[in-house]
């Protein structure tokens, strides 16, 4: 995932593969964004483990990775998922919640 891509370009791409969001999720997922002021790549990458890891839109767990990303200032995708996995979380595990 290019560090330029949109926010609302990537929900369409998510939605042209057939994972559709609800006019809610899409709400929550903005207000995530401007509660944490984060870059757009960065809420990206939170939506894309929340995926990831719940097999769904999970707001509560959307919101707690974004926090806790934002609070951690990574720079890259790199340093985003040294964190999600020093947080307990790997690719290769499928854990239910994360904790703040």
């Amino acid at each position: 995932m290019p560090l330029s891509k949109s926010l609302g370009y990537f929900i369409e791409d998510l939605w042209s593969k057939g994972f559709r969001l609800s006019d809610q999720d899409i709400h929550f997922i903005y207000f995530g964004k401007n509660y944490t002021n984060s870059e757009d790549w960065l809420v990206i990458f939170a939506l894309t483990v929340t995926i990831q890891f719940q097999m769904k839109f999970d707001g509560s767990f959307f919101i707690g990775v974004l926090e806790f990303l934002h609070e951690n200032h990574p720079r890259s995708k790199r340093e985003a998922w040294k964190l999600i996995e020093q947080k307990g979380l790997n690719k290769r595990k499928t854990p239910h919640s994360i904790s703040r």
